[in-house]
Parts: C-alpha cells; structure tokens; sequence
C-alpha cells in the first residue's frame, strides 16, 4: 500500500495515539473493580460495534442468521470453537490488563502490555514458523528491557509486582487471542468477527463478576466518567481515526505508532494523577519499545519459510498458481458445474489482513481490505472439474 502521509493522516495518526493510551489512565482512574469495569469496556465495544456491524454489514449478518453462510455445519465447528477460545483469551486480557493499572504504574502496564507482538512470535515459532535474527534480536531486547523495569518493583515489594505479572498476562492472552483469531475466521468479516468476541467476552466476564458477587452498578462519579471516557476516547475516537489511517498508511506503521500509548500514557498518568515516572525505569522501558519495534517491522522478514517432512522450504507463493489445463480435445460442448471450486481462489487466503495483527486491547479495525482474487477475463474458460474436458467453441460473456 503506497502512504498518503498529508497533514489530514497526522492529525487522525495522532488522535488515534491519544485516544487509544487513554485506556490505561482512564481505567486505573476509576475507583469500581477491575472486572467490572473490564465487562462495561465489552459492553460498550459491543454498543459501538453492533450498530457499525448492522450499518456496514448488514446482508451478512441476515446471510448468517438465515444459515445461508452454513456457519453451523460440521466443518466450520472448528473455527467456531477457536472462536470462543479467541473471545476467552480476550476476556482474559481484559482482566488482566485492567487490574494491573491499579496495582503497578500505567507506564509499566503499557509497557508490559505492549510486548504482545514479542509473544505473538513466539506462539508462532512454536507453532513451527523460523524466526529471522531480526525478529530474535527485538525479542531479547524487550526480555531485557522487561527485567531491567520490574527489577525495581521485585527490590520494593508490595503489589507492583503482582501488577507487573497481571501486564505481561494480559500481553500473552492478547497473543493467544491473535492466534486463535487466525484460526477461526474462515467465513465471517472483520467486523462480524469483532462484534461477536466482544459479545461472548462481554458475557464471560458478565458470569465472573456475578459468581464474585462484584457490584456492576451504583458507581461513583469518577469511575462513571472513566467509562464514558473509554467509550468516547479509545471506542470511537481510536477506532473510527484508526480505520481512516489504515487506508492511507500500512498496518506496519500504526503498529509502530501504536508502542508510543506507552510513553502518551504514562505522561497521561503523571499529568493527571500524578503518578511519578521512575527516572530508574526508562532504560528498560525504552528497551522494551524498541524490541517490540524491531519486531513488528520485520514484516516479511519475521519468519522463514516453514520445512516440510523432507527439509523442503515451502515459501508462499508470491502470486496465483498457474493451473495448466490439458489440450483441447474436439467433443461436446459441456457446461461448468456451478459446485466447482477454481483451487487458485485459495491463494487469496494468503493476504494477510492487518486487522488480525493490528489490534489494541482487543479492538480490531473495520479495514476495507479486500482478498487479493486473481482476475478472469471475458475470454477465458470457466474451471470445470474434469481437467481433460475442454470446450470446442470459446465462451462469450451474455
């Protein structure tokens, strides 16, 4: 994608910072328990995306509620299982994240949080994908710099710790949700996709809170104001400026932009709270950013090609395969049969959609990414199944 960096894109680049680092401050603001405001954070992602979904998408979700999509069958039990796996990982971010601003400072909760993209590598490492020197070496940084800032907290004592702990939770649950993201979304949208998380996210921590007995309503005014602050700043701020970037500028790039809620946030912290930034911790603070960016912007570089059983490397194709159908042999005229499926379709599964790998605290984009098909002329044959059956006479468009 060619950037369209014009005075416009900075400004919404930098409301999208902004708003989106004002989720840390924001939550440890208030005074409710951090469940229950994790669930009222799903419950406003969902009354934010549910209308857009209903704007944006609405034949889909008519498709799926009517079974046209045949989202139940037996093969697409599967994805809907990594589905609700991916929507428990989130809830379990949500948790997470939100109960360590209470017990360490935000920058070091934003900062431990932003180290997802360093797991999410190792999920895939582990999964079998090679890891470039690149991408190890943004690893080691940020393990560096995540020693280096918690060691002050382990020689104080007290809960910082434990919140230092709950962060680095809640960047690992953020990764798993990336990763069973990946698995699961084999027939449904973006935005279908996200709605449905937060709605099941929602609903786990819905039942948390009520076996905990924790109070979801009768707040004070401090935390009511922290809510309507996270459903305007991060929701709809954050997100509608974030879509608009995402199509003037690469998904590379606000992925980057996005490691700077560290520092915007713990300046929010100080300003605001007065939450006092540890000169101490800011070398591995800084660590951890600049790992976290050398391995987001290793892109393509980030993983090697994959060995098969024979220690073959299977790159992925740069482009459709081409299929190559047999000479034509003089017959009758036969008819493609509209239950065939042209197997070069699969490579359009191989764009990589960045709403997968850009997402914050579990808000993905509603991008405008379209699959990457290969295209069909006028003149050329429709697939049949049979490669040997070909037609004697060239097809014309009606």
């Amino acid at each position: 994608m060619k950037s369209r960096i014009d005075p416009l894109t900075i400004a919404a680049m930098t409301v999208t910072v902004v708003s989106i680092s004002a989720t840390a401050p924001l939550t440890a603001a208030a005074t409710a328990s951090p469940l229950a405001m994790a669930f009222w954070r799903n419950c406003l992602g969902f009354a934010v995306l549910g209308p857009l979904l209903l704007l944006l998408r609405r034949r889909e979700v008519v498709r799926v509620a009517r079974g046209e999509r045949g989202i139940l069958r037996r093969e697409q039990w599967r994805p809907l299982v990594f589905g609700f796996l991916g929507a428990t990982a989130l809830a379990l971010h949500f948790a997470a994240f939100m109960t360590s601003t209470r017990l360490t400072s935000v920058a070091m909760s934003t900062a431990l949080v932003a180290t997802q993209p360093v797991w999410q590598a190792l999920i895939a490492a582990v999964q079998g994908a090679k890891a470039s020197r690149r991408t190890w070496t943004g690893l080691l940084l940020s393990v560096a710099g995540a020693a280096a800032a918690a060691g002050l907290d382990i020689k104080s004592g007290g809960t910082a710790l434990l919140g230092d702990l709950l962060a680095l939770v809640g960047a690992i649950a953020q990764a798993g949700y990336t990763a069973l993201s990946e698995k699961s979304r084999a027939d449904v949208s973006t935005p279908l996709y996200s709605t449905f998380t937060s709605l099941v996210c929602g609903m786990e921590l819905l039942v948390v809170c009520r076996l905990a007995d924790i109070p979801l309503t009768g707040f004070d005014r401090s935390t009511q104001l922290s809510l309507l602050g996270l459903l305007l700043l991060p929701q709809i701020l954050g997100l509608g400026s974030l879509n608009f970037v995402l199509g003037r500028t690469s998904a590379t790039t606000m992925s980057v932009l996005l490691l700077l809620e560290t520092p915007v946030a713990a300046l929010a912290a100080w300003q605001f709270m007065g939450q006092d930034i540890v000169i101490a911790t800011i070398p591995g603070l800084l660590l951890i950013i600049v790992g976290a960016t050398i391995v987001v912007t290793s892109g393509g570089e980030q993983f090697a090609p994959a060995l098969d059983e024979h220690g073959v490397a299977t790159p992925r194709p740069a482009h459709p395969p081409h299929f190559p159908q047999s000479a034509p042999v003089p017959q009758r005229l036969t008819f493609p049969r509209t239950a065939g499926r042209d197997p070069r379709l699969d490579w359009a599964t191989y764009t990589e959609s960045p709403t997968i790998t850009l997402t914050y605290h579990g808000a993905g984009a509603f991008d405008t990414l379209s699959m990457r098909k290969p295209r069909h002329t006028a003149e050329e044959e429709p697939f049949i199944d049979d490669p040997t059956v070909s037609l004697t006479a060239p097809t014309r468009r009606r």
